[in-house]
């Protein structure tokens, strides 16, 4: 029996299109306002709204005005990532119902397995193709399969998911799961969940976790493994017997249906298999290709047809997401002054019209025609429903409707305290201007538009936004009613190019400018000129560009030269003009990527080399130095952005500081005095540095990947702590990088090799955040937090830039310009709220001298020398017991025997010393030397004086 011809649909265009063909989806161009086309695949076709789509008997209900579409996203529609291929579409399970108006032409989408020549699919025009799905409530990307890949599940559940859907959507790591050989548990011989299941590291055998003894509660963390009990009994055996251990057999690689690697060759074209390709049937279950099976989906759910298909979460049932909430209070706990609410005496009435006589709400409606002359306010519904409901209460309350005056634009409601405003206040000329001004640049982003406008609330801003747009489109309809009226409309027929749907839309200029010029690609000659958006140099596109902006959301923007070019004389030639050449040959400029047009304008951090609008990525005035503000401890205010500075150019006027930019984590470096150079240099993140409690300067980089150094306010970075409580060793190991002993060095994640912050950050080495899941015994007490679906402790690594291919899931210190402030609240906020600063140094001091003083003790209790077992130390060379700090020296009148040295006759006897970087360091002499944890003390010159003795 022959199959129905399916029911298809002519466009405007003249295409014809059917069900689950897919089309260019837009409406008319004052609507989406210079957005390019969305992308969309027909599931049905509607009737009018409140027509059902099939009649008794089962034919189709006429007309067929609607359209019921499957969406599709562009990654720049969901993230903020730049992706070079504009074909690339991101799949979704959403759909809304449109107007056949809104389709424009047919285009084809396919999976990105279904493509075997994937170059050539994209040289073709109208061709996309996806690979993965995005949830638009969960805002999550998923893997999206083939269904025949799937077969690490039971056969008639694989049946039941290859029969109905064509392809599966799971997340990335449980699909290498689900795509290989079906596993059985080696003690029931029944199919392993991957979520229910183990794996044994030394026989590679899988068991569910409740058929091990004992039964397993959870899977072991990351980074550990598990083996079974005959294996570890077979372990223990062969570390007894010293037996040589054999290599753990290595599981083969799993196969794959992605089409094989080809060379460097041209593309081969074959037209027939890409037309096959292009008319390929795709199998769906109740209109949709695919269902989700992944990490929360139960095996034996799919077999229910009604069961549902879209991406799931980890359920949030019990005691940690549920609030316990106290049952509600009886009658007879409210207060006495507390009214019960659902009666007359708590409720608002509005209007009663409708419960009027006849003759009362005539006079009612002749005294609201009294009440003003202003055409404009008797067609405003917040007066008209301010007056319906002050001339109601007048009638509730008994009193005359004369007596209702509209003069007071204030009014009490019950639920507020003091009286507010039915209607706004009138804007005034300055404001409209700002508003307009912001809506320019931000679009409809109302949060923005009020902050550029900032004598509003954001209710005003709403009304306001929603009053505007309106005058806007009426004013825009007269011009086209009187267009039309003066027969404007003929001259549309004019030009040389054939109609087509968007004309009708107004997206096409009809009568462009005289020396008009595209504004991405610059040229000056074109059948028909488009609508442009917002942020190009002009506002129209030529034919090309503006194709490839509709469809495919790409521009080719060619950059403006922003130097001016000097007039050369007639006989001059640029630099390889030929000799017969003309005397105007221009200078060629490279263009850009193809990218959208901006916004706004970008500046480029020189902490993570990644471009950023102006406000979240600052630029210090003075020096020049530009960094996401977060990474500087800078919350953006947009009314000083343009006037921002960083803290040492800032210090320069203050002299808050020190005027030495030095920072006392790093080695000192020599540099030259007769060359005034900004130190640090702005075009490097060291660039950024904040004040120590001692008006020193450190490094941010050196303060947050030290684990030593905390903040007064982490939130600016303000006042770093700490610098004294650096342990020794971090002091005298050497640096691997420059090979020298001075300075505070940290470890590498991945290998032993130790360095410092700064030179680590010269040679290219990775920065980064890990968030690492905590045990369940320490989640109590550690601090854990939760960013980007990752929970645990975050955790700042260092990783040397050799190695290439570690596991670590980093994240970069710009990450959403808030990874930085993220960690530094959570981990090294000082407790300011418990001690002042002055009393957390003095303990970190006491510390220092205490460990100090009872080396010196024990060390002079060996020696017998009762004299030097004392508590308080005194200078051997004038016998004071007073000084701001004793120095541990080598007294060689006695014998090579331990002495202290008061700080007076150490200044006097120490030799000359180098200025380096204009800090002064003592070489080692033959009285002593000081210790590497006490350079905040000296070089902030904060001094810790003991009392005298009563």
């Amino acid at each position: 029996m022959p199959t129905a011809e399916p029911f298809k649909i002519t466009l405007k265009n003249g295409e014809e299109v059917k069900v689950n063909d897919h089309v260019y989806c837009s409406p008319s161009w004052g609507v989406r306002d210079g957005t390019p086309y969305s992308i969309a695949r027909i599931m049905e076709f509607l009737p009018a709204q409140g027509t059902p789509t099939f009649d008794k008997n089962g034919n189709r209900n006429e007309p067929i005005t609607r359209a019921r579409l499957a969406w599709y996203y562009r990654p720049s529609d969901v993230s903020d990532r730049t992706v070079a291929d504009c074909r690339l579409l991101l799949a979704a399970i959403y759909s809304e119902v449109c107007e056949l108006s809104q389709l424009r032409s047919k285009c084809y989408v396919l999976h990105r397995d279904r493509i075997s020549d994937l170059a050539g699919w994209k040289k073709r025009p109208d061709r996309f193709y996806f690979t993965r799905l995005f949830d638009p409530w969960l805002r999550k990307e998923f893997e999206v399969i083939p269904a025949t890949t799937v077969r690490n599940v039971p056969e008639h559940i694989r049946e039941v998911l290859i029969s109905r859907y064509e392809y599966i959507v799971a997340e990335r790591e449980v699909v290498p799961d689900y795509t290989d050989d079906l596993r059985l548990c080696d003690t029931c011989e029944k199919w392993c969940p991957p979520a229910e299941s183990l794996q044994c590291d030394r026989c590679k055998k899988f068991f569910h976790m409740e058929c091990v003894n004992p039964p397993m509660l959870s899977k072991p963390s990351r980074g550990y493994g598990w083996t079974c009990a005959p294996c570890s009994r077979a372990h223990e055996e062969e570390v007894e017997g010293h037996e040589v251990r054999h290599l753990t057999p290595v599981a083969p690689k799993p196969k794959t249906n992605a089409p094989p690697a080809r060379g460097r060759g041209r593309p081969r074209k074959d037209r027939v298999l890409a037309e096959k390709e292009e008319n390929v049937e795709i199998k769906h279950f109740k209109m949709w290709p695919f269902r989700y099976f992944g990490l929360y989906t139960f095996a034996e759910d799919t077999l229910d047809p009604d069961d549902l298909i879209f991406p799931r979460a980890a359920t949030r049932v019990g005691p940690k997401y549920q609030a316990n909430v106290p049952p509600s209070p009886s009658t007879s706990d409210r207060p006495a002054d507390v009214e019960e609410r659902g009666g007359d005496a708590t409720i608002e009435v509005l209007s009663l019209v409708n419960a009027m006589p006849p003759a009362e709400a005539e006079a009612l409606e002749k005294q609201k025609q009294l009440l003003t002359r202003n055409d404009k306010l008797k067609c405003s519904v917040d007066w008209l429903t301010e007056v319906t409901f002050r001339l109601t209460d007048a009638w509730l309350n008994k009193r005359d409707f004369s007596t209702v005056s509209m003069r007071s634009p204030m009014r009490l409601q019950k639920w507020k305290k003091t009286e507010t405003r039915y209607t706004d206040k009138d804007w005034s000329a300055e404001e409209v201007a700002a508003f307009e001004d912001a809506i320019q640049v931000h679009g409809a982003e109302l949060r923005a538009v009020r902050e550029e406008v900032g004598t509003r609330s954001m209710p005003e801003v709403v009304r306001f936004y929603g009053h505007w747009k309106n005058s806007k489109l009426g004013e825009e309809n007269k011009r086209i009613r009187a267009a039309r009226e003066n027969g404007l409309d003929e001259k549309a027929g004019s030009t040389t190019r054939e109609a087509t749907p968007d004309e009708e839309e107004g997206s096409i200029v009809m009568e462009p400018p005289r020396n008009v010029s595209c504004g991405a690609c610059r040229t000056r000659e074109s059948e028909a000129w488009w609508k442009a958006p917002k942020g190009l140099a002009t506002s129209v596109l030529c034919d090309n560009c503006g194709l490839s902006w509709r469809k495919y959301a790409d521009l080719n923007v060619r950059p403006i030269r922003e130097e001016v070019i000097s007039k050369a004389k007639p006989g001059d030639k640029r630099e390889g003009t030929p000799l017969n050449g003309p005397h105007s040959k221009r200078a060629k400029t490279s263009s850009s990527q193809s990218t959208p047009p901006p916004a706004a304008p970008q500046l480029r951090c020189v902490a993570c080399q990644r471009n950023g609008p102006v406000g979240k990525v600052l630029r210090c005035k003075q020096c020049q130095f530009r960094v996401h503000s977060a990474a500087c401890g800078v919350t953006p205010d947009p009314a000083t952005t343009d006037s921002w500075v960083c803290d040492l150019c800032q210090n320069e006027k203050t002299l808050e500081a020190s005027l030495i930019p030095d920072c006392l984590l790093c080695p000192r470096l020599r540099r030259d005095p007769k060359k005034k150079l900004i130190y640090p240099p702005p075009d490097s993140y060291l660039r950024a540095c904040k004040p120590t409690e001692g008006q020193a300067w450190v490094h941010v980089l050196c303060s947050v990947f030290i684990p030593e150094i905390t903040y007064s306010d982490a939130t600016r970075l303000r006042l770093v702590e700490g610098v004294s409580a650096i342990p020794q060793y971090r002091w005298q190991n050497n640096c691997t990088l420059c090979d020298r002993e001075d300075g505070a060095v940290i470890q590498c994640s991945e290998c032993p090799a130790e360095y410092h912050v700064s030179c680590a950050w010269k040679h290219g080495h990775k920065f980064g955040f890990e968030v690492q899941p905590v045990k369940h015994s320490r989640r109590e007490t550690a601090t854990t937090v939760e960013w980007k679906g990752n929970a645990g402790q975050m955790v700042p690594s260092v990783i040397c830039k050799g190695h290439i291919g570690h596991k670590r899931q980093l994240f970069d210190i710009c990450d959403t310009n808030d990874l930085g402030e993220v960690y530094c609240r959570n981990y090294k906020q000082a407790p300011v709220a418990q001690t002042h600063g002055l009393l957390r140094k003095a303990r970190r001091l006491d510390k220092i001298l205490h460990a100090s003083l009872g080396d010196s003790s024990s060390t002079a209790s060996i020696d017998g020398d009762s004299t030097q077992s004392t508590a308080d130390p005194h200078c051997y060379r004038c016998q004071t017991e007073y000084s701001p700090f004793f120095h541990e020296v080598t007294n060689t009148a006695q014998g090579e025997a331990k002495s202290w040295l008061c700080h007076k006759c150490h200044a006097e006897t120490r030799k000359t010393y180098p200025v380096i970087i204009g800090l002064a360091f003592p070489e080692r002499t033959d009285f002593g030397s000081m210790d590497g944890k006490h350079v905040e003390n000296r070089v902030a010159r904060t001094r810790c004086v003991r009392s005298a003795p009563d």
